[in-house]
C-alpha cells in the first residue's frame, strides 16, 4: 500500500525508469520547438501528462510580477479528447509576493508540493493563487509548484500543477519521487524558453512578428540541403502588396505599418505551421513551403491572393501579386529559387497586378 502522505508509488502504472525515458523525450521535443507560444503550451501539456495533473498554469516573470502565459484545465487527460486550452490575456498579472504559492516559488526558487492546497499552515496564508477562478478545479486538492530556473539561477517563471489523479481518476497528492523529475523538466523548459526568446529577437521582424530575411536565408539553405539529400520538394512563394506605396504616401507610415501587420497576420493564419512566413523587404513577403511540390504551391498562392483581396483592411482594400518557383520543377539549385520566383513576381506586376505567375 502506498504512503498517503506522498501518494501512490506509481500513480499511472509507470516506474521512475520509464518516467526518466519520458523526460528525455520531452526535453528533446522542447528544445526543438522554435515558436515561443507553442513551446509554452507544450510545456504545460507535457507537465500535466507527466504528472497526471488536472490543471496546469505557467507564469513568466515580468519584473516584480508574474504574467499569465498559459492555463489549461481538464479532468480528462486523454490527448485525443483534451479540450482547447484557455489562453489568459497578456494583461493578467500576479504580484510576486510570498502570499501566493507561485509568488513564493518565484522569490525563493524552491519547489512546493502540498497534498491539500487549502490546508496550509501557518494560517493558510498561501493559496494556489495565480490561477483565475474560472480555471480552478471544482475540488482543489493537491498542488505542485515548480520554478522555471535557468542554469545560472535566475527564475524566469513558475509552473503550477493542481490535482494529481490516480488510475481511478481520484485526486491524490503528487508523488514525492516525481519532484526531482519535474524539477528537471522545468529546468529543460527554462533553457528552451530562453532559446526561443533569443531566437525571436534574432529571427523575427519587429514590426510584423513574422520571420526576417536572416532566418529565411538560413532556412532556405537548410531545406535545399534536405532536398539534395532526400529529394523532398521545396517551393517558394513571393508576394507583393499592390499599390502599397499609396497608403504610405496618402495616409502616412503609421497606416502603412498597420497594413503590413494585418497582411502578415492574414498570411500566417492561412499557412501551415511549418511554412516559413517571412517579411522579405518593404511590402514583400516570402513564404517557404517545405516538402511542397509546385502544384501545392500554386493552390497555396491562389488561396493567399484571394484572402488578401477579400479582406477588409483598416486603411482600404488591397490586392497582391504573386510569383512562384519550385525545386526541382523550375530550378535545380536552392540558390536559384529566389531569383526565379522574383522574375515571376515581376512578370505578375508588369502584367497588371493581382496575378499569379509561375517561373
Amino acid at each position: 500500500m502506498s504512503d498517503p502522505t506522498t501518494g501512490p508509488e506509481r500513480p499511472d502504472g509507470r516506474g521512475v525508469t520509464a518516467r526518466l525515458k519520458q523526460l528525455i523525450a520531452i526535453g528533446i521535443a522542447l528544445t526543438s520547438e522554435r515558436d515561443l507560444s507553442r513551446l509554452l503550451e507544450r510545456i504545460v501539456a507535457e507537465a500535466r501528462h507527466f504528472t497526471n495533473a488536472e490543471t496546469g498554469t505557467l507564469f513568466l516573470r515580468d519584473g516584480a510580477a508574474l504574467r499569465f502565459a498559459v492555463a489549461q484545465h481538464d479532468a480528462r487527460l486523454d490527448r485525443a479528447t483534451e479540450r482547447e486550452p484557455r489562453r489568459p490575456a497578456a494583461t493578467e498579472f500576479l504580484e510576486v509576493t510570498p502570499l501566493s504559492l507561485a509568488g513564493y516559488v518565484a522569490l525563493n526558487g524552491q519547489l512546493v508540493n502540498l497534498p491539500h492546497a487549502y490546508r496550509v499552515t501557518p494560517a493558510g496564508r498561501y493559496a494556489p493563487g495565480g490561477c483565475p477562478d474560472a480555471l480552478l478545479p471544482a475540488q482543489p486538492g493537491s498542488v505542485l509548484v515548480v520554478p522555471l530556473q535557468e542554469p545560472r539561477g535566475d527564475v524566469i517563471g513558475v509552473l503550477q500543477l493542481l490535482n494529481a489523479r490516480d488510475e481511478a481518476g481520484q485526486i491524490v497528492p503528487f508523488a514525492a519521487e516525481l519532484e526531482g523529475l519535474v524539477q528537471a523538466l522545468a529546468s529543460q523548459a527554462a533553457v528552451a524558453i530562453r532559446s526561443a526568446r533569443l531566437e525571436e529577437l534574432s529571427f523575427k521582424d519587429p514590426l510584423t512578428g513574422v520571420y526576417n530575411r536572416r532566418y529565411f536565408a538560413l532556412r532556405i539553405e537548410e531545406e535545399a540541403r534536405r532536398h539534395a539529400r532526400f529529394g523532398e520538394p521545396l517551393s517558394l512563394v513571393l508576394l507583393d502588396l499592390d499599390r502599397f506605396k499609396s497608403i504610405n504616401d496618402e495616409l502616412g507610415h503609421r497606416a502603412g505599418d498597420d497594413t503590413l501587420r494585418e497582411a502578415a497576420q492574414l498570411i500566417v493564419a492561412s499557412s501551415r505551421s511549418f511554412s516559413v512566413v517571412t517579411r522579405y523587404g518593404g511590402d514583400e513577403f516570402a513564404v517557404l513551403l517545405v516538402n511542397t511540390p509546385k502544384a501545392g504551391a500554386v493552390k497555396y498562392a491562389q488561396r493567399i491572393k484571394d484572402v488578401v483581396e477579400r479582406h477588409r483592411f483598416v486603411h482600404g482594400p488591397l490586392t497582391a501579386s504573386v510569383g512562384i518557383a519550385a525545386l526541382p520543377e523550375d530550378v535545380t539549385q536552392g540558390d536559384d529559387l529566389v531569383p526565379a520566383a522574383d522574375r515571376a513576381l515581376y512578370a505578375a506586376k508588369r502584367s497588371g497586378r493581382n496575378l499569379i505567375e509561375i517561373a
